[in-house]
């Protein structure tokens, strides 16, 4: 039943997909960090559904904050998120309480909560619960860039088309952060939002991956074994709805490679220890070790589809089909990113309180 994560910064999220009101509340944050509500309101707007890729649920997003914030600073008190649900179609799972839609949690969810959970979109299992993630991250997201740290997605893969990868990286994340679909190659952007555009059109949906790239983070944060940069990060983000799998640096490939390839090299530039390649993604033995952290998070296929598909009604244990009706998105892996930079943002926060004192990233990010 727990809905917090994190130690010294931590999260915890509440609401349900069509009740009145969802939100996050963000504890262990300093005093005298600035909360740009603009910024929050642009982050929103990111995750919000746009145009024909998304569903059709046109949800304001706007965030109250109604305590820990005053005069444009945190207080150190913890900050409460309020975000008001206004689209609800509930009648559209009126009929659906007991019947298992394939991919979703319906049934896993009557097995914990035995039938007691609200079931309506989703409930509490909703991608709309991300939202309080998102207006959370925003403030961890504008405390870290402070201090000279940077966080950006990119979708590298979609339906089967390959973005490019990341190259001077200062300046993709600047140029991610300022879209709504977050691609390096406009034109590979165009191929992806076709392909969706055809599941769509097909009543399917479609995948894809996400590479985050995070800059300026220090080195010797993370612990060994259990408490990991890498174990902490993906804890977080096998957290966000859909994502099935994540790794860092090359990954599974490296399985692949021979020591001599695998292993980057230490160097010494302008009296700063860097390595000549990054196959490792910026941790070793679960500590930054200040190059870029880089990993990659696979996004499965938006469950709700509106092709016929066989399951069960588990209220009167029998074989059933389902045909979904509602309103529902053919790709979230545009509105996924935003949630995994929030996401990241929050663990990175945390960490560094963990790290060097709760105060760190109010006093300019001097240890």
């Amino acid at each position: 039943m727990k809905n917090t994560f994190g130690e010294s910064v931590s999260v915890t999220l509440f609401g349900e997909s069509h009740g009145i009101a969802i939100g996050a509340i963000l504890d262990g944050m300093a005093p005298g960090i600035d909360v740009d509500e603009d910024f929050i309101a642009h982050q929103m707007n990111l995750r919000r559904s746009v145009s024909s890729l998304s569903t059709a649920r046109k949800e304001a997003d706007v965030v109250h904050i109604v305590s820990g914030v005053v005069n444009g600073k945190t207080t150190g008190t913890p900050i409460t998120f309020i975000i008001q649900n206004g689209d609800q179609h509930s009648r559209d799972y009126e009929k659906m309480k007991t019947i298992a839609r394939p991919g979703h949690a319906d049934y896993t969810a009557f097995c914990k909560y035995h039938g007691f959970s609200d079931t309506r979109g989703g409930g509490h299992f909703s991608g709309r619960i991300t939202a309080g993630l998102v207006a959370a991250g925003a403030v961890a997201i504008q405390a870290l860039k402070k201090h000279g740290i940077h966080i950006g997605t990119h979708i590298a893969k979609c339906a089967g088309v390959s973005d490019r990868g990341f190259d001077n990286m200062k300046d993709d994340i600047a140029l991610l952060n300022a879209q709504s679909f977050a691609v390096l190659d406009e034109k590979q952007g165009e191929h992806m939002k076709e392909a969706i555009a055809k599941a769509k059109a097909e009543g399917d949906s479609v995948g894809g991956i996400l590479e985050t790239a995070v800059i300026g983070f220090p080195e010797g944060v993370g612990e060994p074994w259990f408490d990991t940069l890498e174990s902490m990060l993906s804890h977080a983000l096998f957290s966000v709805p859909a994502v099935k799998g994540v790794e860092f640096g090359d990954g599974f490939a490296l399985a692949n490679m021979k020591g001599s390839t695998a292993n980057d090299n230490f160097r010494i530039e302008n009296d700063v220890i860097t390595t000549e390649t990054n196959h490792n993604g910026g941790i070793l033995g679960g500590i930054s070790n200040g190059m870029p952290i880089l990993f990659r998070a696979a996004i499965k296929p938006t469950p709700s589809i509106y092709k016929e598909q066989k399951t069960v009604n588990f209220g009167t244990n029998e074989n059933t089909d389902l045909v979904i009706k509602g309103r529902h998105d053919p790709a979230i892996v545009h509105r996924a990113r935003v949630v995994v930079d929030s996401v990241t943002a929050l663990v990175l926060c945390d960490m560094l309180a963990l790290r060097f004192g709760t105060d760190y990233l109010q006093n300019g990010g001097k240890i």
